[in-house]
């Protein structure tokens, strides 16, 4: 990528590949290693001992994954510069006991996970995907990309008042899809998903599954200067990180482009790239969109341990860890609302980001965004450097704001954090919209921030 941002649809290109090819957290990271692998970094597993040399690493934990590279001759109290996301998006999650249904219908019992705008899950082809535990304790991903299943909404001359008293949904009673005819049978669901996967059933001892719209990304509009698609909140973010980390190990300064990970550089080894004051990491966690409590969440111990355990590993000491923390920033990505036009009245009069006016910047006082002053020099140095626009996003002081990663990472680690993204509309919809520019601008100011 270069330091000159431009309108690169290479890049979108490679996020709607993403996108499609990651319909649960497990996936999504499982895609995010393959592409630092191609740029020259390997897994590192938490029960092994870490050794100090240069180079990429990662670290897969669920549904989370957390990357850094070592350039060669890094010092231990060297600090970070942290690109922190979130893998997990709002959806229909299936429950322990999945198989049921009535009156000759086959249905499959879901879970709400997160704040999913429910309607938009009506009467659409839905897949199955996730992840199977298997009787030795391994995993399996698991993803049937064909329409399987649908919520089926009620017809309007069964609800006179829809159209005018608004949809009114039951989470329990209504939110069930369909999934065939007859009588429900125990454990049918998970033979179906077994011998779709080439498993025996009987080796199957948990699984982690979830629906997703099969409706595939897609460009948008008269000029095509929109993107549609699922899971945006916050793929969207997980990508750029990704592809913006491999470009700084590789020194290629085209990790947006059409492969969406390095260029031509030499390789994440710690050799052959320029020296960098901070040690570049990707953050993307599990469970934000219900608290990031977990021990895959933001909350959790994963980042901090990841961290300490880098310094440790060459040759440092609780000194060294503290000094290095002390000077860590950490840009949280994640998207935020453009202007509704149908509904700009929601909308700060003064603060109304744009779809492809560039990444936002988002400030709340009452620290529901991580953003100070201080932060935001930061980013807005990171794109002037990478001649990338931004904005800034405030909420409406009528309506309540929401939150990120942000606020919890600051005060978990005692790291200086900053929240940005990209302005959508649709949040939390099966299919969100966001303008096609905006991933590749957010992406060139990652890695003008990452360089340092």
């Amino acid at each position: 990528m270069s330091t000159s941002a431009r309108f690169d649809r290479g890049h979108t290109d490679d996020l709607m590949s993403f996108l499609a090819a990651s319909p649960s957290p497990y996936h999504a990271v499982a895609n995010a290693a393959e592409r630092l692998e191609k740029a020259g970094f390997r897994q590192v597993l938490e029960t092994d001992a870490w050794d100090g040399s240069a180079g990429g690493r990662f670290v897969l934990r669920g549904g989370a994954i957390v990357a850094w590279f070592v350039p060669e001759g890094t010092a231990p109290h060297t600090p970070f510069r942290i690109v922190g996301a979130h893998t997990d998006s709002p959806n229909l999650r299936v429950k322990p006991l999945p198989d049921t249904g009535s009156y000759g219908w086959r249905q499959i019992a879901v879970e709400i996970y997160g704040g999913t705008l429910l309607n938009t899950w009506l009467d659409r082809d839905l897949g199955l995907a996730g992840r199977l535990t298997l009787r030795d304790g391994s995993h399996r991903l698991v993803s049937l990309d064909r329409a399987l299943l649908r919520v089926p909404q009620l017809a309007p001359h069964l609800d006179r008042s829809v159209n005018t008293d608004g949809l009114k949904l039951d989470r329990q009673r209504h939110m069930q899809p369909i999934w065939g005819l007859g009588e429900p049978e125990e454990g049918e669901l998970i033979r179906f998903v077994a011998d779709e996967s080439g498993i025996d059933a009987e080796n199957i001892t948990g699984w982690d599954l979830m629906l997703h719209a099969i409706e595939p990304p897609a460009y948008l509009g008269r000029d095509r200067d929109l993107m549609a698609g699922p899971r945006m909140d916050n793929l969207l973010s997980v990508h750029a990180g990704t592809a913006a980390l491999a470009a700084v190990a590789t020194g290629s300064g085209t990790g947006t482009g059409s492969g969406g990970t390095a260029g031509d550089g030499a390789g994440a080894d710690g050799s052959g790239t320029p020296s960098l004051p901070y040690i570049p990491v990707l953050a993307a966690f599990d469970h934000e969109e219900n608290g990031s409590q977990s021990d895959t969440g933001a909350d959790g111990p994963l980042l901090g341990t990841v961290l300490e355990r880098s310094v440790l590993a060459r040759g440092g000491t609780y000194e060294d860890r503290a000094r290095a923390f002390a000077g860590t920033i950490c840009l949280s990505s994640d998207t935020g609302h453009a202007v509704h036009p149908n509904y700009a009245e929601r909308h700060d009069p003064t603060h109304q980001p744009r779809a492809n006016g560039g990444p936002i910047l988002k400030v709340n006082v009452n620290m529901r965004y991580a953003t100070d002053g201080s932060g935001r020099g930061v980013f807005a140095t990171a794109c002037e450097k990478a001649g990338v626009p931004w904005q800034t996003f405030v909420s409406n002081n009528s309506m309540p704001c929401g939150t990120t990663i942000g606020p919890i990472t600051a005060a978990r680690h005692g790291i200086q954090t900053v929240d940005i993204g990209v302005a959508i509309l649709s949040m939390h919809s099966a299919r969100e919209l966001c303008g096609a520019d905006d991933p590749y601008l957010l992406a060139n100011a990652l890695v003008a921030f990452l360089e340092g």
